[in-house]
């Protein structure tokens, strides 16, 4: 997850506000690090699960690039806490636990296929493996022209190799000595070879493997507490606003819970009724990351999919999150050490991972249509609409309709009802905010 630290930044300070204001990237680092080590060494102490978090990805997207556009940052911050209040509030009232509890078991096994094959096309689109084609009847091809071309791709797929060797012999720690073995790798060649940089951009990515000129930074904490609570509602106006909070709930409510149910089920922790155990401790803790997020300045935390390479290791327990955090308070002090691993190096512990969770497909009844279509939605949706949620959304709705053309419409839980006539309007949004005139 130390990538986090790094790309967070580049997100949220690549875009301006409606004063022309951008963020500051130092501040963004050290806010981004501190967030993530408090609240999830939270996850491991009070929540005692192996999930860590930090801010998230595609909703720090969200903010930058349109939250900020019509707001100023401190506003934008303000609508994530708002979000992350609303969240809290659910789960104190149960609620967000009796919609774990209400999702059938085999679409909770489907999510944590979806979200396999998810972070899997992840890693190979973030190693340049696979990459967006210019012809337009094809949307992705072989590495950038149909073949796999540049040194970076060399070190992804050795590091690959290197991981899936490790893990077939069982070798403890395979998924770290894997990255490490491609990072040094990766330092050796561009030490020796001539990586180009077209456009200026490096063909590593965002992080390059060489060797700093320095490994510490001082911390610089400046962010904390620059949100507005009602800004949003003044410069964009309360419709839009309440649609934004909309939004940011319903990404965060169901990237958390695919997450969470994912990573638990390659871990073994569901229990027989396919349930996370204290599952409450786990959403709280969640849900005030999201706060923790906006007031910091660094978007909203979540539970991140990157957990499951800690329990593809073994981690079982909040140990696992303890430790994390205290990599991320090292990560305070330490930013330029941690991005010399360049995304060629990271990206096979993804592909490896995705395989693990990828395994969960055996316990879905695919022989049972009405449940089986629903989980291939889920499954397939994932990474070809880039959206853990929108891969929920489409399943949640399809098994209440196939259910309901059965005719045993009272099969689904009410609040899977509720939830898929909620996604329904999310999927609807667009048409929604024209007919109220919301641009």
């Amino acid at each position: 997850m130390a990538y986090i630290v790094v790309l967070n930044p580049l997100i949220l300070t690549g875009a301006a506000d409606v004063t022309g204001k951008k963020l500051d990237l130092a501040q963004v680092t050290t806010s981004t690090a501190l967030v993530a080590a408090v609240m999830t060494i939270l996850m491991g102490v009070v929540g005692r699960y192996p999930f860590a978090l930090a801010a998230g990805l595609g909703l720090n997207g969200v903010v930058a690039f349109q939250l900020a556009s019509q707001m100023s940052w401190a506003a934008a911050m303000g609508i994530v806490v708002l979000e992350g209040l609303v969240i809290t509030v659910l789960v104190m009232t149960g609620f967000r636990e009796r919609v774990f509890d209400a999702i059938p078991l085999a679409l909770k096994q489907a999510i944590s296929v979806g979200i396999g094959l998810f972070i899997a096309f992840i890693g190979l689109v973030d190693a340049g493996f696979v990459t967006r084609t210019a012809n337009p009847p094809v949307p992705v091809q072989l590495g950038g022209t149909g073949n796999l071309t540049g040194w970076p791709v060399v070190v992804f797929v050795v590091g690959l190799l290197l991981t899936i060797v490790l893990l077939t012999r069982r070798m403890p720690g395979a998924i770290l000595l894997s990255i490490i073995g491609a990072t040094i790798l990766a330092m050796i060649i561009d030490a020796v070879a001539t990586i180009p940089a077209p456009g200026g951009f490096s063909q590593w990515g965002l992080q390059i493997p060489k060797w700093p000129s320095h490994v510490t930074s001082t911390p610089d904490l400046h962010l904390l507490g620059k949100f507005s609570m009602g800004g949003g509602f003044v410069h964009a106006g309360v419709i839009t606003a309440i649609v934004f909070i909309f939004t940011l709930i319903l990404s965060d409510f169901f990237d958390a819970m695919g997450t969470i149910v994912g990573i638990s089920n390659e871990a073994g922790l569901l229990d027989e009724n396919g349930r996370v155990p204290n599952i409450g401790r786990v959403l709280f803790i969640d849900g005030a990351a999201a706060v923790a997020g906006g007031a910091a300045s660094v978007s909203s935390n979540t539970a991140f999919i990157e957990s499951a390479a800690g329990v593809g290791e073994g981690a079982r327990t909040g140990l696992a999150s303890v430790f994390t955090a205290i990599f991320f308070g090292i990560a305070l002090f330490f930013t330029p050490l941690y991005a010399i691993v360049p995304a060629a190096a990271a990206t096979p512990a993804l592909v490896a991972v995705g395989f693990l969770l990828m395994t969960q497909v055996k316990g879905i009844p695919w022989d049972d249509w009405a449940i089986a279509i629903p989980a291939f939605l889920t499954i397939v949706l994932m990474p070809f609409t880039y959206s853990i949620t929108n891969g929920i959304g489409a399943g949640l709705i399809s098994f209440v309709v196939l259910k309901s053309a059965q005719g045993k419409w009272r099969e689904p839980h009410i609040l899977v009802w509720v939830i898929s006539v909620l996604f329904a309007a999310y999927f609807a949004l667009d048409p929604i905010k024209r007919a109220l005139g919301v641009e």
